[in-house]
C-alpha cells in the first residue's frame, strides 16, 4: 500500500484523483477539516488534515508526524493554489505575497521537507502541479504566472538534485480546469468564456497525474494545443507574444 499526500485535497481535481486511489493509503491536506470530512468521511485508508500549508513550522509539525505514524511518504502531490487574473496595476502587494505563499512557498517546503526524506530513503516521488501559465505569459495574469513559472523553476532544478537519489520530481502544467477554481480567480466569467475550447476535464487531468505515479516522467502538459503553444513560445518568442496576446485576450 503506498503512502500518498495531496495538497489542496478539497478542489475538484483532488477528488478526481482520489476517485482513481481507492487502494492507497492518503493523507489528504486542506484549509477546512470540517469541508474535508464531507467530502471523504465514509472513505477507508484517509487520513484528513486542517493544515496551514504556509506556516513552516506547522509543516515540520506535520511532517513529523507522518514519519511517527507511517513511515516513509511514496508520493507527495503538492496540488493547493488559486489565481487572480487582474491586470497588473491593480494588484496589491498583499495579494502579490498572499499568492506566492500558498503558490510557491508553500510548494517549495514541502517539496523541500519530503524531498530530504526521500532522499534518504531512496525512493520517492514529488508531483507539483502548476500550470500552463508557468510555461506562456499571457496579459493579466501576471502574478498567476510568475508564481508558477517560479515553482517549475524551482521543481526543474530539484529534478536534477534528487534522480541520483532514486527520487522522480514531476510537473504537471494543465491549462484551464473545468472546477471552482474559477470562482474567485474569474468571478464574472469572461476568462471562461474566452478560453472555453480549452477547457480540460478534471477526471481526464487526474487520470494522466496518477498515471505518473512513481514513473520517471518530466512533465504533463495538458492540453496537446497549448503544449503545441508552448514549443512555438519557447521557438518563436516574438510570434508567440502576438498569439498569446490575442488569444488570452479577455476581460
Amino acid at each position: 500500500m503506498r503512502t500518498i499526500i495531496i495538497t489542496g485535497a478539497s478542489g475538484g481535481l483532488a477528488q478526481e484523483m482520489v476517485k482513481l486511489l481507492p487502494h492507497d493509503r492518503l493523507i489528504l491536506v486542506g484549509r477546512s477539516k470540517d469541508k474535508l470530512e464531507k467530502l471523504y468521511g465514509e472513505k477507508d485508508n484517509l487520513d484528513l488534515v486542517e493544515l496551514d500549508i504556509t506556516d513552516s513550522s506547522a509543516l515540520e509539525s506535520f511532517a513529523e508526524r507522518i514519519d511517527s505514524q507511517y513511515g516513509h511518504v511514496d508520493v507527495l502531490v503538492n496540488n493547493a493554489g488559486y489565481g487572480i487574473f487582474e491586470e497588473f496595476d491593480k494588484i496589491s502587494s498583499s495579494d502579490i505575497e498572499a499568492m506566492f505563499e500558498v503558490n510557491t512557498f508553500a510548494l517549495m517546503n514541502l517539496s523541500r521537507i519530503f524531498g530530504a526524506r526521500m532522499k534518504q530513503a531512496g525512493q520517492g516521488h514529488i508531483v507539483n502541479i502548476v500550470s500552463m501559465a508557468g510555461l506562456i505569459a499571457s496579459s493579466k495574469s501576471s502574478l498567476y504566472s510568475a508564481t508558477k513559472f517560479a515553482a517549475i523553476g524551482f521543481s526543474n532544478a530539484l529534478r536534477l538534485e534528487l534522480l541520483p537519489f532514486g527520487v522522480y520530481v514531476t510537473t504537471v502544467n494543465p491549462g484551464p480546469i473545468k472546477t471552482a477554481f474559477f470562482d474567485q480567480a474569474d468571478p464574472d466569467g469572461s476568462y471562461v468564456k474566452a478560453v472555453d475550447k480549452y477547457m480540460l476535464e478534471p477526471d481526464f487531468v487526474a487520470g494522466k497525474i496518477v498515471k505518473s505515479f512513481g514513473k520517471k516522467k518530466r512533465e504533463i502538459n495538458l492540453p496537446g494545443i497549448l503544449n503545441l503553444a508552448h514549443k512555438l513560445y519557447t521557438l518563436f518568442p516574438r510570434m508567440a507574444d502576438k498569439m498569446a496576446a490575442n488569444m488570452f485576450n479577455y476581460k
